[in-house]
């Protein structure tokens, strides 16, 4: 018994750091994605009052007879080359290099990511994005000016941030099992709020001076925390496999390390044990100390020994729900991630107020959405169905979001509490999709007990939930010009599509807890 208790001991405290570093980790990645949507309003300012200040000057230089033919001209407040008129499909086709590049990446990431080390994997991701994050920048140090320059870098940034997310939900997902997943990754996913608000407050102190350092600061913390996964990361319980034995005490009652590696599918050793209940994997794995547990003769099962294969990308499609999630994820996230890029320039114009304002407001968006992720995750774990929490959130997101579409008519008290509500509605339903329904799919009975289908299967969904990503900033930036009522009558249309695809069969066993 003493040696269960030190394997549950060391396993909690395992979890419990795997919890904070993979959030720490997918914080920085937001962190790093947030800046551009802040500096859209410096790259193209309104320099209607910069124009008067030059016409003002030029009259008292032409009094004063000093010529100054190009005051204007070195005066303008906007970046080349988005100070055209079609500024914002030139900023609408930055987002969508991302997040093309993104969505097309995920696909392979996921696929990629099942047959590398996780740790590894996340690190070289990690880092590369961190250099991508930063070059961007240092197109404002170094006066660049080239709309390819800073498209190939939205590219390249894209596909490398593609080894983020398959690579932390499958660690999260091997270490936390089904009985709390809603509640615990609804907690878990807030990093992704989390990520934006620090992202709008590091990149928006910078943003009037120098945008160039809201991309480099950003840059460097996600490279930063590269390195600390390279460290710390430990993908797997069973990597604890030779520590629990280094631990235990010679010549007392211990479980055979080979017990540790039950979660894939390939065990084989395992103790037997006679319980009133037979015991799911969270619980062999983590015998707490309120069960009685004792121990038996030893039963020996050889088992294959070649590993489980990863699965196929046609193979993760059969999973039941899988493409049903992905469909419904696409229009979710059309949604989540126009707010992500578009909000703080939503609010410039509509508010009137100035880059920084625009954007600390906005963070209000993501606090409703780290509430909105966790009573998303509660209320699924509570009902036993992830489908029917997603419906009823989308269906009130809609109406939600006819309201938020007057902002401007309101004032700052009712703007503020539109924010917070219409974040919750909206980023509930990604954040559950993304997280415990992705886990749950991953880990399905039809795959019979290989876990090589995790990373395939979120990234799938993800990658799918990422061409809806792409494409709702794109779609801003080419309606907006005819008004922002447009903007919103698109994301109103998504929210609906979403919701149909949250058939009744989802419902059933298939997601069930």
């Amino acid at each position: 018994m003493a040696a269960l208790q030190l394997a549950y001991h060391t396993v909690a405290l395992y979890r419990a750091l795997t919890f904070i570093l993979t959030f720490l980790l997918y914080t920085s990645f937001h962190l790093s994605r947030k800046p551009i949507s802040i500096v859209k309003s410096e790259l193209h300012r309104n320099c209607s009052s910069v124009s008067e200040l030059s016409t003002i000057t030029s009259s008292i230089s032409h009094s004063q007879q000093v010529s100054l033919p190009t005051l204007h001209t070195d005066m303008d407040c906007s970046w080349k080359p988005f100070d055209k008129s079609n500024y914002k499909q030139l900023l609408g086709a930055m987002d969508y290099s991302f997040l093309c590049a993104y969505a097309v990446g995920m696909y392979l990431s996921g696929i990629i990511g099942e047959r590398l080390p996780i740790r590894l994997y996340l690190t070289v991701g990690m880092l590369t994005s961190g250099l991508f994050t930063c070059l961007f920048g240092l197109g404002h140090v170094y006066n660049i000016h080239s709309l390819g320059f800073y498209v190939f870098v939205q590219v390249a940034n894209g596909l490398v941030q593609t080894t983020g997310w398959p690579s932390v939900v499958t660690c999260i997902g091997n270490w936390f099992g089904k009985g709390r997943r809603g509640l615990i990754m609804g907690l878990w996913n807030s990093h992704t709020s989390v990520g934006n608000i620090l992202g709008s407050l590091i990149a928006g102190y910078w943003v009037s001076s120098n945008w160039g350092l809201s991309f480099i600061v950003p840059g460097i913390i996600i490279a930063a925390m590269g390195v600390l996964c390279f460290f710390f990361l430990i993908e797997h319980p069973n990597d604890l496999k030779s520590m629990y034995a280094k631990n235990s005490s010679p010549g007392k009652s211990q479980l055979p390390t080979e017990s540790w590696n039950g979660v894939s599918g390939h065990t084989e050793v395992y103790l037997q044990y006679k319980e009133k209940k037979t015991q799911s994997y969270d619980t062999e794995l983590l015998l707490p100390r309120d069960r009685v547990c004792v121990p038996v003769q030893p039963v020996v099962v050889v088992k294959s020994e070649s590993e489980p294969s990863a699965i196929s990308f046609m193979g993760a499609l059969r999973i039941p729900g899988v493409i049903e999630f992905s469909l419904c994820l696409l229009f979710a996230k059309l949604v989540s991630y126009t707010f992500l890029f578009w909000l703080p320039l939503y609010i410039t114009k509509a508010a009137h107020l100035d880059a920084k304002e625009a954007g600390d407001l906005s963070t209000l968006f993501d606090v409703g959405g780290i509430v909105g992720g966790i009573l998303a995750g509660v209320i699924s774990d509570k009902l036993g169905k992830r489908a029917t929490t997603c419906a009823v959130m989308l269906l009130l997101s809609a109406p939600t979001l006819y309201g938020f579409s007057m902002i401007s008519e309101f004032g700052l008290g009712p703007t503020i509490g539109m924010l917070l509500v219409c974040g919750g509605l909206v980023n509930g339903p990604y954040a559950l999709i993304t997280t415990a329904v992705s886990a749950d799919l991953g880990t399905h009975k039809s795959l019979k007990g290989n876990a090589r289908a995790l990373s395939t299967v979120t990234a799938i969904i993800d990658g799918t939930g990422s061409v809806g990503a792409a494409l709702g900033p794109l779609l801003a930036g080419l309606l907006s010009p005819g008004g922002w009522d447009q903007v919103f009558y698109m994301l109103m249309t998504a929210d609906f599509l979403a919701l149909l695809n949250q058939n009744p069969p989802l419902s059933k066993s298939s997601i069930s807890l």
